[in-house]
C-alpha cells in the first residue's frame, strides 16, 4: 500500500512490518506460526513482557529501525518497551484545529475513505464487509447507510495516543472480544480482518457532526486498549485512549450528508493510496444544510 502526504508526494510502499506479514499470511509454514500467534494466552505474554523492565533493552534498536524523531517526545528514561511505546507527545507538537466546522484526525495514522452503500457493505483490500458485522448491532449499523467509513491505520513508528474528533456527550464502551490479527493491507487478501479483531466502539453524541461511531480495533500482539472514559461529556482534541504495543486501527462512522473530505485525501484515496495525517489535523469539514 502506497502512503502519500497532503500534498501527494510519496511518502512509502508500505511499513516495515511487511516482509513479515507476507510471510505468516502467504506462506504454509507462516499460517501455522500464525495460528499460534492469535491465540490469547500468546498476546497476553508479549502483553507481560512489553511491561517488564528487560524489555527496555529493546528501545535503541527500534528507534534506529523505524527512524522516530525523539525530538517530539517526552524526554525521560523509560522503564519498558511499553512504557515507551505509549510516550506522550510534546505540548505544542499535536496542535487541535479548533474551527467547530472542520474534523479533526483523532490520531497520527494511514487514512482511508470508504462510502457505505445502500446495501451497507464496504470493501478492504479485497474483503467485503458490512457495518452490522463490525458493529454486531443492526440498528445501529442502518443509521450509517449512504455514509462514510474512515480508517485510520496506525503503524508501529506512530503516536499510538488518540482523541476525540468533536466535542460532545459519549454513551458507555461497547467491547466485542475476537481474535488478534494483523491491520496491516495484506490481512485482508485471505482473512475478514475486522470481523475478528478485538475492538471497542463508543457513540459520540457531537456538537457539529451528529452521532459518530468511533471504533478502536486491537492488532496482532496487542493486548490492550486502553479507553479513558466512560459515558460523559469530552473536548473536541481531548485524549480518549491508547494502545499497547503493536499496530493498530481507529474506524469512525459518519451519517450521511454530514462530513466532506477534503479533496487532496479524496484524490489520493480514489488512486488506491493511503493519505499520512497527524492527530489534530483537519482532514474535512461539515456539510451545510439549507
Amino acid at each position: 500500500m502506497e502512503w502519500r502526504d497532503r500534498q501527494g508526494n510519496h511518502i512509502s510502499d508500505g511499513d516495515e512490518e511487511g516482509s513479515a506479514l507476507r510471510f505468516l499470511y502467504e506462506t504454509a509454514p507462516g499460517n501455522i506460526l500464525l495460528r499460534l500467534m492469535i491465540r490469547k494466552p500468546v498476546s497476553d505474554f508479549v502483553g507481560w513482557f512489553m511491561q517488564r523492565r528487560i524489555s527496555a533493552l529493546m528501545i535503541q534498536s527500534f528507534l534506529k529501525k523505524s527512524n522516530i524523531d525523539m525530538s517530539e517526545y517526552e524526554n525521560r528514561k523509560f522503564v519498558s518497551f511499553n512504557d515507551f511505546f505509549t510516550r506522550r507527545i510534546l505540548p505544542g507538537r499535536r496542535p487541535i484545529d479548533g474551527t467547530p466546522e472542520r474534523f479533526i484526525s483523532p490520531c497520527d495514522c494511514k487514512l482511508t475513505v470508504y462510502r457505505i452503500s445502500g446495501d451497507s457493505r464496504f470493501s478492504i483490500k479485497g474483503g467485503c464487509y458490512t457495518p452490522e458485522q463490525l458493529l454486531r448491532n443492526r440498528a445501529l449499523a442502518e443509521a450509517y447507510t449512504g455514509g462514510i467509513l474512515l480508517v485510520f491505520r496506525l503503524t508501529v513508528d506512530d503516536y499510538h495516543r488518540y482523541c476525540y474528533p468533536d466535542s460532545g456527550t459519549k454513551e458507555g464502551n461497547v467491547h466485542i472480544q475476537g481474535v488478534y490479527h494483523t491491520v496491516n493491507p495484506i490481512a485482508f487478501r485471505k482473512h475478514a480482518v475486522f470481523r475478528e479483531n478485538t475492538r471497542e466502539y463508543t457513540v459520540l453524541h457531537s456538537d457539529n457532526f451528529d452521532d459518530l461511531v468511533i471504533m478502536e480495533v486491537g492488532a496482532t500482539l496487542v493486548g490492550r486498549i486502553s479507553n479513558l472514559h466512560g459515558a460523559r461529556r469530552v473536548s473536541r482534541g481531548e485524549e480518549k485512549g491508547h494502545f499497547d504495543f503493536g499496530g493498530s486501527t481507529i474506524v469512525v462512522l459518519v451519517k450521511p450528508d454530514v462530513l466532506r473530505v477534503d479533496d487532496d485525501i479524496m484524490r489520493n484515496n480514489s488512486e488506491g493510496c493511503e493519505t499520512v495525517v497527524k492527530y489534530g489535523e483537519s482532514i474535512g469539514e461539515r456539510i451545510r444544510r439549507n
